[in-house]
């Protein structure tokens, strides 16, 4: 059995009600933040899932903030940007890598692990079900968009349950960007459920419970 120490990303686990072929959610964190930062939201999930909460690979100026990928600025700044290719690149093979190991390691059944990002780290599971979708049963994107180099392979992820949430008055990520990219998974065949809510680049508690909800049957 793998050791929980030698995972490719550093990260939090909180086991759930159901100790062998447990369920799993695997919660990715936004851009300057690390792996305890969806907790709290984690700790709200449905109680058989396994928490699994990584810290992106690249560390930033501050304590404990950590990124995973830098942003390419070229298609006209902050709304427009774009994962940088390499680290993008970099993550979502730590992420799918991770994934593997963590199944053996903790004992997850591997056709029931979701993923749940924020900010960057939407974008990042957006991608990695494009790239993955027999890796992976649902996810839940708030706050992001699909990147560029994935959106002509929507298809890959065709009657996936993903759920796509934005903040109407977010300043970081259009909510635009990600109403874009739930049109382009649903017309790929993907199961999505798209809202919106008013806040900014954050989360409300009629989102968490929303997300909970969706996750009843899913899992």
């Amino acid at each position: 059995m793998t050791d929980p120490e030698e995972l490719s990303l550093v990260h939090e686990s909180r086991p759930g009600t159901v100790s062998t072929d447990a369920p799993a959610v695997v919660l990715i964190h936004g851009r300057g933040t690390n792996e305890r930062d969806l907790l709290p939201l984690g700790a709200q999930l449905p109680e058989e899932l396994h928490v699994l909460s990584v810290r992106a690979p690249q560390a930033m100026g501050g304590p404990n903030s950590y990124t995973w990928y830098d942003l390419d600025l070229s298609a006209g700044g902050l709304h427009e940007s774009q994962p940088d290719p390499e680290g993008f690149r970099r993550s979502l093979e730590l992420v799918h890598e991770f994934v593997d190991g963590a199944v053996d390691a903790y004992d997850l059944d591997p056709d029931r692990v979701g993923l749940l990002g924020f900010s960057q780290g939407a974008i990042t599971s957006l991608s990695a079900l494009v790239e993955r979708p027999d890796a992976y049963r649902w996810v839940v994107a708030l706050n992001g968009y699909l990147a560029a180099e994935h959106e002509d392979a929507v298809d890959h992820a065709a009657g996936k349950p993903v759920f796509v949430g934005c903040g109407t008055m977010d300043q970081v990520i259009p909510p635009e960007r990600a109403e874009r990219a739930a049109d382009l998974l649903a017309e790929g065949g993907a199961e999505v459920r798209f809202e919106r809510y008013g806040v900014g680049h954050g989360t409300t508690p009629e989102e968490v419970t929303d997300v909970v909800e969706w996750l009843e049957g899913r899992i």
